[in-house]
């Protein structure tokens, strides 16, 4: 075969090495073998034989090697490859016979050449650092924050639940007898104050009403209720760039949900949230409200699963089902259609008024 032939299928082996790099970008190993292979091909490829000058062309697909090297290893991994590389290029520099001022000129540019290159990666990789450092503070602190907040809407909870038992315990008790006295006086035979008593009587039953509405309408302002949840969007939105689209069908907000109920809902949607920023790279995700016949109350949470993978149902959504089945409900998480879904539902029982 002529040498014209070798050099050809050599340029193909060059051509098919460098196109083929970027599939195998996850294996610096391999990375590395294939940038060693493309440093032997150019120079192969190029090498003068008698009486020939020397390719310019050299030099310029070196340099394409070098950024291929830049862009894929370490500096410790790219020497190998460059040693080969300055190996060959002073193989077919001296084979051609340069004079004084070409090596001088070769010197210079790869000096200039390597030096850049290892500035480059070593600018990149401290930047790679930082970047890692910066997201894993900026993780912390997000986790931090949204532990604070879970931490003080459940002592907020805590402190709404008590304050509302205590009203329950002693100023309804309180009025609650204050009307069986009332009432024991008016039965009384010969009672000339019968008008007045019935007076008392309607203002004491009064008082207690607007007790028992009071008490129904703290519970239900609970801020880990459903207008808690309006304002865990809207932080999740500035804080964590989640974009979040939110719906509510069928009269949701005014099915009467008692404490307990609001409370296992905005726990529901704060987890599913929280698991779709921890393991979700889309970063968007849409709530559903509904409560169709006003005698059951779903929710259903859900976003785009942009690579497949298999779940386990961990502690978060097991404490979740567990909560919900305690209130006379349930929940169910697949994933089908590209979509990651979270469903769940609660009987609707008004508590509010009962003492």
């Amino acid at each position: 075969m002529s040498t014209e032939y070798w050099r050809l299928l050599g340029a193909a082996a060059y051509f098919a090495v460098f196109f083929v790099l970027p599939l195998l970008a996850k294996k610096p190993r391999t990375t590395t073998g294939l940038l060693c292979a493309l440093s032997t091909l150019a120079a192969g490829s190029l090498y003068p034989l008698t009486d020939e000058a020397f390719n310019p062309f050299l030099i310029l697909i070196q340099c394409m090697v070098v950024w291929e090297m830049v862009q894929r290893l370490s500096l410790f991994s790219a020497i190998f490859p460059a040693v080969l590389q300055i190996a060959g290029l002073c193989l077919v520099a001296v084979r051609a016979g340069l004079q004084p001022f070409s090596w001088l000129f070769i010197s210079i540019h790869a000096i200039l050449l390597y030096s850049g290159a290892a500035l480059y990666r070593l600018k990149h990789e401290r930047e790679a650092f930082a970047n890692t450092r910066y997201n894993t503070l900026m993780s912390e602190y997000r986790s931090l924050k949204r532990r604070l907040a879970t931490e003080e809407d459940s002592a907020r909870q805590e402190e709404r639940m008590l304050i509302g038992h205590e009203i329950h315990d002693s100023v309804g008790h309180k009025l609650t007898a204050l009307l069986m006295q009332i009432e024991s006086l008016r039965l009384k035979d010969g009672n000339p104050y019968r008008e007045e008593v019935d007076l008392l009587k309607q203002l004491a039953y009064d008082s207690l009403e607007e007790t028992r509405r009071a008490v129904k309408a703290f519970r239900r302002g609970d801020t880990g209720g459903l207008q808690g949840i309006i304002r865990l969007i809207r932080k999740l939105e500035s804080d964590s760039f989640l974009r979040i689209y939110f719906t509510v069908n069928h009269g949701a907000f005014s099915a009467p949900l008692h404490g307990e109920q609001s409370f296992a809902i905005y726990r529901s949607v704060q987890e599913a949230l929280t698991n779709i920023m921890k393991h979700s790279k889309a970063r968007e995700a849409k709530i559903l409200f509904e409560a169709p016949g006003g005698s059951v109350f779903r929710f259903e949470i859900s976003n785009p699963i942009i690579n497949p993978y298999s779940y386990q149902e961990g502690f978060g959504l097991t404490s979740m089902r567990e909560r919900l089945n305690k209130l006379n409900g349930d929940l169910e998480v697949f994933a089908a259609s590209g979509q990651f879904v979270l469903r769940g539902w609660l009987q609707i029982t008004d508590r509010g008024g009962a003492y």
